[in-house]
């Protein structure tokens, strides 16, 4: 069983920054992939960006340029950090991890073995 607990949400204003940060627990090292989705009120939850074990990234596109993610793997953390933000980020974040490490199915939602309870990240215009 792995654990994940996410931090780091909050509210802040369009054009702001915000670092998300996951803290997995248990049997992480069969973690291969972590992973940030995120769901608005109303619409499916839906990827924001991945990284493996090794490093390599994944980004939905409305997010590339603004958004960054790294892992810590001697802390077991995963962290998202959000610059640019805009009204249309605001959604809650979760954080998932996964087994597989096929890259091709990094953005699909039911690849995932394990998700975190999630953070609310909320943006004012």
């Amino acid at each position: 069983q792995v654990q994940l607990v996410e931090s780091g949400g909050g509210l802040v204003q369009a054009g702001g920054s915000l670092r998300l940060s996951c803290a997995a627990s248990g049997r992480t090292s069969t973690m291969f992939y972590m992973a940030w989705f995120r769901q608005a009120p109303g619409k499916e939850r839906e990827f924001v960006a991945a990284i493996s074990r090794t490093g390599s990234t994944a980004f939905t596109d409305s997010v590339k340029g603004r958004f960054t993610i790294s892992r810590d793997n001697a802390k077991n953390t995963v962290y998202l950090q959000m610059n640019s933000l805009k009204a249309e980020d605001t959604a809650v974040y979760y954080c998932a991890a996964r087994r597989l490490m096929s890259s091709t199915t990094v953005f699909d939602i039911t690849k995932y073995d394990y998700w975190g309870q999630g953070t609310q990240v909320t943006v004012s215009s």
